[in-house]
Formats: C-alpha cells, sequence, structure tokens
C-alpha cells in the first residue's frame, strides 16, 4: 500500500491477491445463485406429480407456473432501488430467507390457490437475490477479473436447476413432490443464517455512503493488514454519476438512459428465446417426426453449455464486453434458424440444438456482469436488478410466443425462423449500448473521502 495513509478502495482491490475472504464471499454468492436455480426450475419437477395428486387437467398448471416468473419480475424490480438505499448485504440475506420461507411453507400447499400465492412470494425473494450478488460480488472484485468471476458465479444457476432435476428424479418417488420443495425452502434458510454471520457489507457501498472508516478498513484489513494503516478511504468512479443522484435517478438520467434500455431490451430478448425453446422444443421437434424419447433428449440439451460464460468473462475483462455478448447472440440467432433447416436429421439436430443452447445461455449469463461495470456503484444495484426485472416478461412473452405461431399454422422452419429473430435484436441493442456508452476512464468522479474521526 502507498505511504499515504488516504486508500483508494478499488485501486487496493486491483494491488492485492484475490483472497481467501473474497473467495469466501464468491462461493456464497455461487450458492444464492445455486439454490436460486433448483428454486426456480423446482415447479417444473413436480408438475406431474401435481396433476396426478390434485387431479388437475394440464392448462389449470399454468397460473402455478407462471406466478414465480411475475414474482421475480416484482422482486428485481423492487430490490435494486432498496439495495441502493440501505445496503446490498440487508436486502440479499432477507431475500435468501423470504425465498426459503416461501419455498418451505409451498410444501405444506392444500390447494392450487395457496402454491399460486406461495410461488409468487418465493419469486419475490428469487428476483430479489440474483441482482443483488451479482452487485454485491462484482464490488469485490478486482477490475482484471470481475467479469470472469461474476459470470463464474453466475453459473450456479444452471447447476442448481440441473442438480435440482437430478435429486428430484430421486426424492419424489421416495418421499413425495412436496419433499423437493421443503428442501428447496431449508437450505437457503441455513445459507441465510451462514450469510449474517459470514458476509460482508460491499466496501464499495460503505465508502460511497460515507459509512465510518473502522467498518471499511475491517473489511479491507482481511484481504491484507496493509489497510490498518489507512485513515481514510476514498473511491474513484470510471462511470460518471450526479452528487447525491440516487439508483432510479442514475438508472434513468439522460446519461444512462439509452444503455439502461439496451441492456433491458437485451436481456429480454434472450428470455424470450430462451423459454420459447425450453417449453416448446419437445413438442415441435415430435411434431416435426422424431421419435418422442430422442425429441425429449435433444431438448434437454439447450440448457447445458451456461459455464461457457467463464470463458465470455475472460474475454470481456480483455476486450470490448459489448461486442463479445452481441456476437454470443448473433451466433445463438445463426444456430436457432439452423436448427429449423434440420427438420428429420437427429444427428445435425444434437449437435445444433447443444450449439445454440451454449452461445444463447453464456450470452444471457454474461449480461449482469456486463450491466454491474455499466453503472457507478450508487445506481449498480438498481440497473443490474432492473436489467433482470424487465427481461423477466420476456420469459412470459417467450412462453406464449410459439403457442400463438402455433395457433396460426406456422410450420417448424417458420417458428424456429421467428424465434431466431430476438437474436439479432439483442445483438444490435447491445452494439447501440456501445456506442453510446459514457465516457469511462481516469476522468470519472473520484467520491469524498471518508476519514477518521
Amino acid at each position: 500500500m502507498p505511504d499515504t495513509q488516504t486508500v483508494n478502495v478499488q485501486t487496493f482491490l486491483n494491488e492485492h491477491r484475490f483472497s481467501g475472504f473474497q473467495w469466501a464471499i464468491f462461493w456464497l454468492c455461487f450458492l444464492i445463485v445455486l439454490l436460486d436455480g433448483f428454486d426456480t426450475a423446482a415447479i417444473g419437477f413436480i408438475a406431474p406429480s401435481l396433476l396426478k395428486e390434485w387431479g388437475l387437467a394440464r392448462p389449470a398448471l399454468g397460473p402455478v407456473l407462471s406466478a414465480a416468473l411475475f414474482g421475480l419480475a416484482a422482486g428485481a424490480l423492487s430490490s435494486g432501488p432498496l439495495a441502493d438505499r440501505v445496503g446490498r448485504k440487508r436486502v440479499l440475506v432477507a431475500a435468501v430467507l423470504l425465498f426459503g420461507l416461501a419455498c418451505a411453507a409451498s410444501s405444506f400447499a392444500g390447494s392450487l390457490s395457496q402454491l399460486v400465492v406461495l410461488r409468487f412470494v418465493t419469486g419475490l425473494g428469487l428476483g430479489a437475490a440474483m441482482p443483488n450478488a451479482v452487485t454485491l460480488m462484482s464490488e469485490y472484485c478486482p477490475d482484471r477479473m470481475r467479469a470472469t468471476l461474476t459470470n463464474a458465479m453466475f453459473c450456479g444457476f444452471p447447476l442448481g436447476a440441473a442438480f435440482g432435476g437430478f435429486l428430484a428424479a430421486w426424492m419424489i418417488p421416495q418421499f413425495g413432490w412436496r419433499s423437493v420443495l421443503l428442501l428447496g425452502g431449508v437450505a437457503p434458510l441455513v445459507l441465510g443464517v451462514a450469510m449474517l454471520a459470514l458476509l460482508p457489507e460491499s466496501v464499495r457501498y460503505m465508502v460511497a455512503r460515507a459509512q465510518p472508516v473502522e467498518r471499511i478498513r475491517a473489511a479491507l484489513a482481511r484481504i491484507s493488514e496493509t489497510a490498518m494503516r489507512a485513515t481514510g478511504f476514498v473511491l474513484s468512479e470510471s462511470r460518471p454519476s450526479a452528487a447525491g443522484q440516487g439508483g432510479i435517478g442514475i438508472v434513468l438520467s439522460s446519461r444512462y438512459l439509452v444503455g439502461s434500455v439496451m441492456l433491458w431490451i437485451a436481456y429480454f430478448m434472450g428470455l424470450v428465446i430462451f423459454y420459447a425453446l425450453i417449453n416448446w422444443m419437445p413438442i415441435l421437434f415430435k411434431d416435426a417426426g422424431v421419435e418422442p424419447r430422442s425429441a425429449t433428449l435433444i431438448s434437454a440439451l439447450f440448457p447445458l453449455g451456461g459455464c461457457g460464460a467463464i470463458l465470455f468473462g475472460w474475454l470481456m475483462d480483455r476486450f470490448n464486453a459489448n461486442k463479445i455478448i452481441a456476437l454470443g447472440f448473433a451466433a445463438t440467432a445463426a444456430l436457432v434458424y439452423a436448427v429449423g433447416q434440420a427438420a428429420g436429421n437427429v444427428g445435425a439436430l444434437v449437435v445444433l440444438v447443444f450449439l445454440a443452447g451454449a452461445f444463447m445461455n453464456t450470452a444471457q449469463s454474461s449480461l449482469p456482469a456486463l450491466a454491474a461495470a455499466f453503472y457507478p456503484t450508487a445506481g449498480r444495484a438498481t440497473g443490474v436488478s432492473w436489467m433482470l426485472g424487465f427481461g423477466r416478461f420476456g420469459g412470459i412473452a417467450g412462453s406464449f410466443l410459439v403457442a400463438e405461431l402455433s395457433r396460426r399454422d406456422v410450420g417448424f422452419v417458420g417458428i424456429f425462423s421467428i424465434v431466431a429473430i430476438p437474436g439479432l435484436v439483442a445483438a444490435a441493442a447491445l452494439l447501440v449500448k456501445h456506442w453510446v456508452e459514457p465516457e469511462s476512464g481516469d476522468g470519472g468522479a473520484v467520491l469524498p473521502q471518508v476519514a477518521a474521526h
């Protein structure tokens, strides 16, 4: 650490090795995202058992399947401004405890209407947890590793969803569908207690909010003891913001509005593709003459490959992140279109579906890291959470898109050609964001010094 007693927090993070303390933050946030993936996907795993036990017709599951999506959107949109006001840790712990309690309570639901309400509340917690985990993790990262580590953390989501599928396949025959929801509730409650004891507040947030220097010094000392010599802390911002401006004000300001809207569009379009294909591919493949078991197995390849986000993160830390992700969405569009041309060729479908899913999930999983890097500290939680919140409506739109195209008798080739278009829209949105992005570099603001009293 330089001889000066005033320490720039981000310079401190950049100059010291990534410590065990920071790895502990990474793994706690990874577990949050993993449980988020498990609980988000849980309802799909138990749906067949619900139909059988409660004697429901398939359309009756619609409200249950969509309730969490609406909760996810509401939770994300509301949690970001709150976290920019009261802190990342408070909102994150509350979100994990909320979705844990609601998911556990869902295991005792006695009717469909009760389950719908509890799934919405579960979605509120899930929607609030994801963006704040991304924000907190990114604010403890050195600049050279931020996208790589944030994307690696985000890989917990598809792993949690996949892990949930394997567990559900074993648990439901042994213990019934309620056991899946009970596990999905108890695990976050245990994690929430551990987070209260182990998870720190964001050091960047503490400096930005001029919190006591002792708290900041104690957090940084767990990275390097040289922080104990500091008598004050400053925070340089590579992204400009007006003094005293709140999270919503920053995200909607003239300087950031176009970029914000482009992020919303990109995330929305990515989820249109994901939900349109994950919900409908097995049916579309069967209708195209693929044997039912093969159709299911080929469709299951689509969610795999999301861990390629680690490679994209590495590239984003070294090259222009907007262009890297735009390229991923453009490749997604080309591959989804190619799937539509491969009907009847099972070998080609296997390869194309896997590649389309790898590029789509990788590009989509890289967007939170891009958003976290786009906004200054005072608006970061709002910016990330609003992108995720508005984007969730793309999942709802994607679920209905293929149904409407099928109602209009659009064929196999036509459906995949149309579903490919959102990939091009997402790529174009990210290029627009690149062109209008605020200037970054040393000309950014330096927040006032937090000094010892």
